[in-house]
């Protein structure tokens, strides 16, 4: 399954706690870090929510498994 690696890049400082809530179930703890989940449409509906806030760009993996 495809990745996408998800930065976080603007503060939810004056935005509703429901999105302050989907930073923080995304994994996210400090600004401008990176994490890496797999595209699925439930990821996919919190990062919508809070597309305003991150950045996401997709990753190439190398797969020698």
């Amino acid at each position: 399954m495809a990745k996408i690696s998800i930065t976080w890049k603007k503060s939810a400082i004056g935005y509703e706690r429901s999105q302050k809530r989907a930073i923080e179930g995304l994994g996210l703890r400090r600004l401008n870090q990176t994490v890496e989940h797999e595209d699925t449409p439930s990821i996919m509906g919190v990062v919508h929510k809070v597309r305003h806030l991150v950045e996401v760009k997709p990753v190439d993996s190398d797969e020698s498994d």
